[in-house]
């Protein structure tokens, strides 16, 4: 059971975030109303995650090698570091055309590595391939893609102290709720 939840969460995430770009039309029609429906679907998508993960029984795959934890930390402090530059607009968003979504697959590949179970699979293999899948429909629909226009360095700098400031906070909470995820035990 708790597989299906997982794979129904996965499902209902993508179909959410996809429904924008893949139905414009529809979901302009729906205005605020859609807006509200994609919220609901989000929030109902992780719910669906949390307890299909949480509640399906492991089947592992392979094993975790103490170097995946540290490889692990490194892509997911990157994935932070990614979503501070798309938020304080670095020049590294100059380069790069999608931020989060490279945030999002490097966390996801992450957790791939130190997750490996089916359930693993199902919900990160599940994520990525949802963020793979939208770049490639935002590079459809948008072609045309204007740089942001050149930043102050000093912005580099906050995206670095907020990556290990939200790293440091993520971290505890998941150490609460999860798997301590800085090795050493706990």
């Amino acid at each position: 059971m708790g597989t299906v939840l997982l794979a129904a969460g996965v499902l209902l995430w993508s179909a959410a975030h996809l429904f924008k770009r893949l139905q414009p039309a529809k979901r302009a029609e729906l205005g605020d109303t859609g807006r509200l429906y994609a919220t609901v679907a989000i929030f109902a998508s992780i719910l669906l995650m949390v307890l299909g993960y949480r509640w399906a029984d492991p089947v592992w795959l392979w094993p975790r090698a103490g170097w995946m934890i540290h490889l692990n930390n490194l892509l997911v402090f990157v994935a932070f570091y990614m979503f501070a530059v798309s938020g304080l607009k670095t020049s590294l968003a100059r380069r790069i055309r999608h931020p989060q979504l490279t945030g999002f697959k490097a966390w996801a590949v992450a957790h791939l590595l130190v997750a490996g179970s089916v359930q693993g699979v199902i919900l990160f293999g599940g994520l990525l391939a949802w963020a793979v899948v939208s770049v490639i429909v935002i590079n459809r629909a948008n072609r045309d893609w204007t740089r942001p226009p050149e930043a102050a360095i000093w912005r580099e700098g906050v995206a670095l102290v907020a990556a290990v400031f939200l790293m440091l906070v993520v971290g505890i909470i998941h150490g609460w709720v999860g798997p301590w995820p800085f090795g050493g035990g706990a």
